[in-house]
């Protein structure tokens, strides 16, 4: 039988079609999965060079930054009926290049030092100069003034702290005119300087902040103290000490920064003391303290003050802790920069819930003081701010003649807002420029460094005997306008004032919460006699921190108690004869 000898027939291999090489998931869903495609095409499209900024709206309570590590310590560090001791041992190449970068960048980077503090001692953490008008000196750039002025003219070492230009509007009471401030020492923050506390420099007053009040005598510029600080006397500069800079989750006795404050011995500030202790009496939040002595490496000791710096623990402290506190930048404003959070990051430092929360709070209230008419401001306010607690904080700063307040340059203020509530209120800190003044100023006048110029007491001709005059070059202000801005409400206070505060003052709807608040503080302070009390106890304090330091005088220290004390006694005294503070 023949063979078939033909190649066997081989069926055509047909190519699979696109569709096919889906996924059958896919193809069974290709509609709904196209759609957003073609949604994502047209956003990106229309919205790709727009900026996104993310809010958190969330309420939690939770902080993500929490301590792991607690030192117990012996006696608690803010007890001031007991003496405490502080002693920092670093290597001094590391200090001297800190000391260079600082003199030729205006950088503050954290130094690596070991810290015994009352007995228990502690390895590795971060300290770092703390302030910016007061360390102008050891620049070499002269005078340093509130707020700035690290380029004016005049000696390294020179007295610091110079009062503003007049209507600055840097401290409390009550002026119809339109505060918008302005003058010598409250420039805006320089480009690409980051200015919360000098972190980067900056040109603020914030932290160690100018050069304090010594409360000495009554008004004019002897309340102004001269710090002539030298990198050769370590144990006299102002520190911030970090127990959490170079071991995460540390912290002693709850804290993880401690601020030694400018001024030692003779110098010390008393003055920023008792103002703590008295806004504490008053009811209000305020930084603990207490007197230690300083030691550095081998170097003698002195008599410094130190207090609580305000941070995530301090911010959860107060109230009930359920609130957000916003701490004002040195170099920052309290300008409505739109709706980009980013943009106000320069202004204020957020201290807590930084997981949950964010600056949305703060813009929304920037933004209506801005947009507010007078009569919106006097309607809404209340939807936006505590009335009462706003009033009592305005009329403390004012009875403590406190110049660098919420409207002065050096913006020594925070923000804390209720999430139960949803609204502000204002919390006072940094005191070193306080009882320094006018003794006799009352609710409706304003509180200006020194007494003047512009405030009550001022001396006539304008700047103290031995300050240096504006530099050439300086723009005028515009006529008619005290310091500066525009004179508009709510408006142009970047140069000093601030729209909360001005507006304020400025209504006739506030008056009454705003003199009621002003009776019940003066009550509690010096009509009761507890600032005088108040003064006897922190004399006794400093007296007895000074026993325990090497270099403790005690003649010095009865002089600045004594200066401080005349201070306290003119007050009490002006204000007792005040029909409008006695009722």
């Amino acid at each position: 039988m023949p063979v078939d000898e033909r190649e066997p027939v081989v069926a055509p291999v047909r190519r699979r079609r696109l569709k096919d090489r889906l996924p059958v998931r896919l193809r069974h869903h290709w509609k709904p999965a196209g759609a957003l495609c073609a949604g994502l095409a047209v956003a990106v499209y229309f919205f790709g060079d727009a900026r996104v900024s993310p809010y958190v709206t969330s309420s939690s309570r939770v902080e993500a930054d929490t301590i792991t590590q607690n030192i117990e310590g012996t006696v608690g560090l803010y007890d001031a009926s007991v003496s405490h001791s502080i002693q920092l041992t670093y290597e001094q190449t590391d200090f001297d290049k800190m000391m260079k970068e600082f003199e030729d960048e205006g950088t503050k980077d954290y130094l690596s030092a070991d810290l015994t503090i009352d007995g228990v001692h502690l390895e590795d953490v971060g300290i770092r100069l703390k302030g910016n008008s007061t360390l102008s000196s050891l620049r070499g750039k002269g005078m340093g003034m509130p707020g700035g002025g690290r380029n004016m003219p005049g000696r390294a070492g020179a007295q610091q702290g110079a009062p503003p230009a007049a209507d600055q509007g840097a401290g409390g009471g009550r002026d119809r005119g339109r505060n918008t401030g302005g003058g010598p020492g409250t420039t805006e923050q320089q480009p690409g300087r980051q200015a919360e506390d000098g972190e980067k420099g900056g040109n603020g007053a914030n932290g160690g902040g100018a050069a304090g009040g010594q409360g000495a005598g009554g008004g004019g510029p002897a309340g102004m103290v001269q710090y002539d600080l030298s990198a050769k006397k370590p144990e006299e500069l102002p520190w911030l000490i970090k127990i959490d800079e170079y071991i995460e989750g540390r912290a002693y006795q709850g804290e993880r920064e401690i601020s030694l404050r400018p001024g030692s011995d003779d110098q010390l500030p008393l003055n920023e003391a008792l103002a703590l202790s008295l806004t504490k009496s008053s009811g209000q939040p305020a930084e603990g303290y207490s007197f230690t002595s300083v030691q550095v490496n081998s170097r003698p000791a002195v008599t410094r003050l130190m207090v609580d710096n305000p941070d995530t623990e301090y911010a959860e402290a107060v109230g009930d802790g359920n609130g957000v506190l916003y701490k004002a930048r040195a170099g920052g404003s309290f300008d409505y920069r739109g709706d980009d959070p980013s943009d106000y990051e320069t202004s204020f430092r957020q201290l807590n819930k930084t997981g949950s929360q964010d600056l949305e709070p703060v813009m929304k209230l920037i933004k209506w003081a801005d947009e507010a008419s007078d009569k919106e401001f006097e309607e809404e306010l209340h939807q936006y701010v505590d009335v009462d607690s706003l009033a009592t904080y305005i009329a403390t700063q004012n009875l403590l003649l406190n110049s660098d307040d919420i409207s002065g340059p050096g913006k020594n203020y925070m923000l804390w807002y209720d999430l139960d509530t949803k609204k502000f209120s204002v919390l006072g800190w940094d005191y070193n420029l306080s009882l320094s003044g006018d003794t006799a100023a009352g609710p409706d006048d304003k509180v200006s460094m020194g007494g003047g110029p512009g405030g009550p007491g001022a001396p006539e001709g304008g700047l103290p005997e031995g300050m240096p005059e504006m530099p050439e070059g300086m723009p005028e202000m515009p006529e008619g306008m005290p310091g500066g801005g525009n004179g508009e409400a709510g408006k142009g206070r970047s140069m000093g004032g601030h729209a909360l505060k001005d507006r304020f003052l400025e209504s006739d709807a506030f008056e009454a919460v705003y003199k009621a608040a002003y009776r019940k503080v003066y009550a509690k302070t010096y009509g009761s006699g507890t600032a005088k009390q108040a003064l006897d106890t922190i004399a006794e304090q400093a007296r007895e921190a000074a026993g325990s330091s090497a270099a403790g005088s005690s003649k010095e220290l009865d002089a600045a108690v004594k200066k401080l004390r005349t201070t306290v006694t003119e007050r009490t005294a002006a204000l007792a004869k005040n029909k409008q503070v006695t009722g």
